[in-house]
């Protein structure tokens, strides 16, 4: 098993993607962290989501089963 070197945020994702990001997060909410996809917390109440290669292929199988409805 290849060890994750990077992170992306659910923002750059959306960006390549060119979705919205809030729609991105809405259905990323059905990822587990073993599905790739983080949430990090920084100071205060600051946080994101975060993923990683195996996380964005995830959402990318995630936003085809939206789109078409199943």
């Amino acid at each position: 098993m290849a060890r994750t070197r990077n992170l992306v945020t659910m923002e750059r994702v959306a960006e390549i993607l060119g979705e919205d990001v809030e729609w991105l997060i809405d259905i990323a909410i059905e990822l587990e962290p073993e599905d790739g996809c983080l949430t990090v917390f920084g100071p205060g109440e600051q946080w994101f989501y975060a993923l990683t290669e195996d996380g964005v292929e995830n959402l990318k199988e995630l936003i085809q089963i939206h789109r078409t409805g199943r």
